[in-house]
């Protein structure tokens, strides 16, 4: 049904959502830099990331496969929230996020020899308010220090979620809906 693809990604939450749609798959390594570029918008960013992720891969495979990239960001007051460095920069973002709405946005890339396609996703997720002692003790668990905005929805995180508006699928790293759709093109094309 699906195309045999490369995946440029470390995620192993991308590499579980392919798996769930029985993607056929393999694993490409690609060192990307995500510098901000100027004043790039959150869209923008997002968008060139995933490209830019999907061509090294495509590039470094000689173009054997099509290979999919994907980033994720989270954006609140146009500012892109990142992965935590340091728990004093996770509690700040915690505390931007605590008891307001924000925006994940997550875009897929597609990139063969020929030919590439992209789409994008953005999800409206809202925190409920929260306090000092429970972010640190978030931090603690380990699980802020490797996701984009500093919480992963389906793990621990996703307790502190009172609503989303959009694609789950999305705010965990790979909106399944589109991604699907983009591989289903993409064999048509073929």
């Amino acid at each position: 049904m699906y195309p045999e693809i490369a995946l440029a990604s470390a995620s192993p939450r991308r590499r579980e959502l392919l798996q769930q749609i029985a993607v056929p798959f393999s694993l490409v390594k690609v060192d990307v830099d995500e510098s901000l570029q100027g004043n790039e918008n959150p869209q923008h960013y997002v968008s060139r990331l995933a490209y830019a992720k999907a061509k090294a891969g495509a590039e470094q495979l000689h173009f054997a496969l099509p290979v999919l990239g994907a980033d994720t960001i989270v954006v609140v007051d146009e500012l892109i929230l990142g992965k935590p460095v340091d728990q004093a920069g996770f509690s700040r973002m915690m505390q931007l996020l605590s008891g307001r709405c924000h925006q994940v946005m997550t875009a897929v890339a597609l990139v063969g020899q020929t030919n590439s396609s992209t789409c994008s996703v953005s999800t409206e997720v809202c925190f409920r308010q929260l306090d000092a002692t429970e972010i640190a003790a978030y931090w603690h668990t380990g699980e802020p220090r490797d996701k984009a905005g500093g919480y992963g929805i389906q793990g621990q995180g996703g307790r502190f979620v009172r609503h989303i508006s959009g694609s789950y699928s999305a705010v965990v790293g790979l909106p399944l809906c589109e991604t699907d759709l983009l591989l289903r093109n993409w064999q048509e094309q073929a």
